[in-house]
């Protein structure tokens, strides 16, 4: 599933880099801390590959 905004391909990146072991998961917190319990590694990987290109800053709720 690609990101949906900026923040979320972040803190997708985030989590990503604390699956690889590249970051501390107790630095994690917010989103990125939920991204890194519920998906995997594969699932990352594509949301945080998403372009930026033409996505908000954050998704507003509807």
């Amino acid at each position: 599933m690609p990101a949906k905004s900026e923040a979320q391909q972040m803190a997708a990146g985030a989590a990503l880099a604390a699956k690889r072991g590249e970051k501390k998961v107790s630095e994690l917190e917010g989103a990125s801390k939920q991204m890194y319990e519920s998906m995997d590694e594969k699932e990352l990987e594509k949301m945080a590959s998403t372009s930026q290109k033409d996505k908000p800053t954050h998704n507003r709720k509807s």
